[in-house]
This record gives structure tokens, sequence and C-alpha cells, in this order.
């Protein structure tokens, strides 16, 4: 696989932009500390030289940008408990907990959920890529709950389809910040990465993919309200990015606003309990 190269003439509306963030807007399937440490490797040229990567841009300006291939990833067995709900010759069922990764990637290469996969099975999907066997949809670090993962190609294949149709139902149950008025609702809009930190996702006005999500009220309580979330689609960040769009944030969510109100809850213990939760209260139900 050879490196990629790329070249880039900075136009007057982007006019004092960080080089990162320039560069991670125009390149969103790459995150900001890998083109930080392809700056730094020197495979970016800003007019010829080697630019640090908070260099504001001017007008005019040319940038030289070469990806080199990417080290191949593979995942290997390791001893990791897991929580099985479902198991037979096609298919396990997992429930996830919080903070566990769900298959390598660059710096985090063990103590994954595949990892512990390929301990457990004796074979998994080699359908996809070699970092990821089995795996056919992901949740986020920090989101708990149901996976279904592939053992045979077959499945793969026949659960791939299902979820690119979307005729899989994929059902969350979580908290939000407020109490919401309405009983139920949907929130339809662009989703892509934000671009002032795009490790993010945000609601976007013309760039990026169109995502769907479905709620409705299953309890209310003084500060806050427990929901039944289904999602139509399945982009990365959606259910917390469209309940912040909507002034719900999931709470305890640290990216996008769920912690902000915790301090000024009314009942101190529910502060005290909330204020040590890490993590989104957000599970996939189904």
């Amino acid at each position: 696989m050879e490196s990629t190269s790329k070249t880039y003439i900075v136009s007057p509306e982007d006019r004092g932009i960080r080089l990162d963030i320039y560069l991670t807007t125009h390149n969103p399937s790459l995150t900001r500390s890998h083109l930080k440490r392809l700056i730094e490797s020197g495979n970016v040229k800003l007019n010829g030289t080697i630019p640090k990567a908070g260099e504001k841009l001017k007008p005019g300006d040319r940038i030289e940008l070469t990806i080199p291939p990417p080290e191949p990833l593979r995942a290997f067995p390791e001893p990791i408990p897991l929580n099985i709900l479902h198991e037979d010759s096609d298919v396990i069922v997992i429930n996830k907990p919080a903070g566990l990764v769900v298959h390598p990637a660059a710096g985090h290469y063990s103590g994954t959920l595949v990892n512990g996969l390929l301990y457990h099975c004796k074979a998994l999907s080699s359908f996809g890529e070699p970092f990821r066997p089995g795996i056919v949809h992901r949740l986020d670090k920090n989101t708990s709950g149901v996976m279904v993962v592939a053992k045979t190609d077959y499945s793969h294949q026949h659960l791939a389809a299902q979820f690119k149709a979307h005729s899989v139902t994929k059902e969350y149950r979580g908290f939000v910040v407020g109490v919401m008025e309405e009983d139920k609702g949907t929130v339809s809009s662009l989703i892509g990465r934000n671009v002032k930190d795009p490790k993010r996702m945000a609601v976007r006005q013309h760039q990026g993919k169109m995502a769907i999500t479905h709620w409705e009220v299953f309890k209310r309580y003084p500060s806050f309200t427990f929901l039944t979330i289904r999602l139509e689609t399945g982009r990365t960040h959606q259910i917390r990015v469209h309940l912040a769009s909507i002034h719900h944030p999931v709470l305890c969510d640290p990216e996008y606003g769920g912690r902000k109100t915790i301090a000024f809850l009314p009942d101190p213990e529910v502060r005290q309990f909330l204020a040590s939760v890490k993590r989104q209260l957000l599970h996939a139900s189904t």
C-alpha cells in the first residue's frame, strides 16, 4: 500500500484557522492527534517548510500532506471476561460494559471486546477488516449495552445487510438533563464533524450524513427524564448529539454538556452520586 499525497491552497474564508484544525476538517477520517503526529514527523509542509500544528493560516498558503500507509492492525486473543446473553453457531450476543472499546485501533491495540471474543470463540467472521472480526455494529466506549457479533461469514453478510437496510431495531435507554415537556418526538438532521473540535460530532446545516432519532418519555424525575430512544440510522455519537441539540443532553455526558447542571441539582445525594459517574447514562437495550 502506497502513501497518499494531498495539496491544499488556503482560501480567504479560512484565514486564521489553525493548521491542524484545517487539515482535520478536510480529512474527517483522520483524528486531530493523528494529524498532529503527521505534522511532527515531517509529513506536512506549509509553503515548503515543516510547520507547527497550531500555526495560523493565511490566504494563499500552500499545504502539502503525505499520509503514509497504515501499519497493519491485527487483534490477538486475551482472557477478557464477557457477559454473554446468547450464543449459537452463527452469532454471539454480548452485553458490553461501559469503558470497553469494541475493537483495536491506532494507540489502542489490546484490552478490547474483540480481544476477548477471539479468546472465547473458536472462530469469528473473517468478513471485513482483520482488526475487527465479527463486528457488524459498534457502541461508543462509554456506552453500555447489547451487541450482536457474527461468528461466520454467512451471518456477517446477512446481519450487515439488515443494518444497512435499517431493518434492525436499535433501541436504547437513557437519562437526559431536564424535564421533557412532550411525551415523544423525533430529531432529524445532518450530523458531521465539529469544525472546532473534530473529535466530536455536531448537527450540521450543509455537510454531513442524515440522522434520525426517535425518543419517548419512560419516566420523569424532578431534574431529569428517563427516555426510550430508537434509531433509524447509526451515526457516530448520534443520540448524544441529537439530544444535546434540543437542550436535553444525555446525563453525565462529558462531551456534549451532560455534566454542566449536576452541581445545581437540589438533592445532595443525587449530586454526589452523579458527580462520581464518569460516563454518559446511555444503554443499548436491543
